[in-house]
């Protein structure tokens, strides 16, 4: 015998059934609950650090540029780092030749939701800019996360104030630098130094340095082109007549040439500071590194100490 089962069973059957399988979703749903990631990349480790440090716990950054015992200007992108950079929803970069390969690879996986701060164009740099080691500069970072910070609203405005807050922890920050720049600017005014590259030439020009090494010697050694004999001999003068106080090179970078300038430089006594052109790493923020750096500065000038290596 057959029994038949009424509409009203039927309907708070029904009912029970969808409510579990709704609740089920629910806790399905609220268990798996995670903040939202802004996946980054800075081009230059140096930009992908403060890219973290207003992100936070909101952004997955990694860096295609990180290794201190690399040449920066010989470097090559992998289909790794452009697998990165198409995923990458902000982009930080510096622009002026020296990641140029961003570009090609933005331009080869195009995203309407992508952001990217070229900092060349964000300080309206223009093409002609000798010295592309923009980090150096005291004024840049600052942009640059203010820059950051504005995407950041854009693509998580659900998050905006904590980005806010963030970015004015990172200015404070600087402070200190700031105040080591000044310190240095107004103990040592116009200090002789010489260079091989212009890596740190911003910082000199921010502590009022006299640099005196040719630039035409600087740009052959950053691009890797043989100097001209007059300038090597006008620099191996500046050693040894003492005619300059603190000898920077780049820390990445050495060869025959520079090894003679440091040798040249121990053998007279004068001092010599390390400068990277990428945050050197584990153990550094880009506002400790650069204090690390007017530090260096600060006790080659003062007590003739060297710092070969940070």
């Amino acid at each position: 015998m057959r029994h038949a089962v009424s509409l009203e069973v039927l309907s708070l059957l029904l009912a029970v059934a969808v409510a579990e399988w709704g609740s089920g979703l629910v806790v399905q749903a609220s268990a798996s609950a995670k903040p939202v990631k802004i996946t980054a990349v800075g081009a230059e480790n140096e930009y992908a650090n403060v890219i973290g440090q207003i992100g936070g716990r909101y952004v997955t950054v990694a860096a295609v540029m990180s290794n201190p015992n690399t040449d920066p200007h010989t470097f090559e992108a992998s289909p790794r780092v452009a697998q990165m950079v198409s995923g990458a929803e902000l982009v930080v970069q510096n622009g002026l030749g020296y990641d140029s390969f961003m570009n090609k690879i933005e331009a080869a996986s195009p995203s309407r939701r992508r952001k990217v701060i070229e900092v060349q164009d964000l300080l309206h740099l223009p093409s002609t800019t000798q010295n592309p080691h923009l980090w150096y500069k005291p004024t840049t970072m600052p942009a640059v996360a203010k820059a950051v910070t504005a995407d950041l609203r854009m693509l998580e405005p659900a998050h905006a104030a904590y980005f806010q807050t963030r970015a004015r922890k990172f200015d404070n920050s600087l402070t200190p630098w700031h105040q080591t720049i000044a310190q240095i600017k107004a103990s040592f005014p116009q200090a002789a130094v010489a260079t091989t590259e212009p890596v740190g030439d911003y910082l000199l020009q921010a502590v009022r340095a006299d640099n005196r090494t040719p630039w035409t010697l600087q740009a052959d050694i950053m691009n890797g082109v043989d100097p001209a004999p007059q300038d090597v001999s006008f620099q191996d003068d500046l050693f040894r007549q003492h005619k300059v106080e603190v000898f920077l090179y780049n820390q990445q970078v050495t060869d025959s040439l520079t090894a003679s300038f440091l040798a040249l430089a121990k053998h007279y006594g004068i001092p010599v500071v390390a400068v990277y052109e990428t945050m050197p790493s584990p153990g550094y923020d880009y506002q400790t590194w650069m204090m690390a750096e007017a530090k260096a500065l600060d006790r080659a000038l003062a007590h003739k100490r060297s710092t070969t290596r940070l």
